[in-house]
């Protein structure tokens, strides 16, 4: 079973482009927080690389920017090259299956457009979590009178 599922933020705003044969794609870093911190020491994060293809790429370039917090699932790419000295290298990459917004409204800003996406623009499942924001669907409390707990 290959299955991976991050959340981080982008760490550039992703940028479309096109293969030769015309298919869309979009590569971007997601810094990822890693789940301790040493004692003493700052929170470390780590940079992985993601591709994503077809309605996906052009979903994940038209909706979300540099910052945005954002969850991956996908698989796990590894591919071997060589480099212009002839040395064998290895890359390893998340292929993005499906890519979800991950911030709250209140902190995206009002220009976020969580509510907007045109079901055009969404990948495989046009009602997935990942084209619509999870949390319209709760309510801030500020008061905690009259609450059973």
């Amino acid at each position: 079973m290959n299955k991976v599922i991050l959340m981080g933020r982008l760490t550039a705003n992703p940028e479309l482009k096109h293969t030769q044969n015309n298919l869309p794609v979009v590569n971007f870093t997601l810094a990822v927080n890693r789940p301790y911190v040493k004692q003493g020491q700052e929170r470390q994060a780590d940079f992985i690389d993601i591709v994503c293809w077809r309605s996906t790429a052009e979903f994940v370039s038209r909706y979300f920017t540099k910052g945005q917090q954002v969850a991956v699932c996908g698989s796990l790419q590894v591919r071997n090259w060589q480099d212009q000295q002839g040395n064998k290298r290895r890359s390893y990459e998340v292929v993005a299956e499906d890519v979800y917004f991950a911030d709250s409204k209140r902190d995206s800003g009002a220009s976020a457009p969580y509510a907007g996406a045109p079901a055009s623009a969404a990948a495989p499942a046009a009602a997935s979590p990942a084209y619509s924001s999870p949390a319209a669907d709760f309510e801030v409390i500020t008061e905690d009178d009259g609450l059973p707990f």
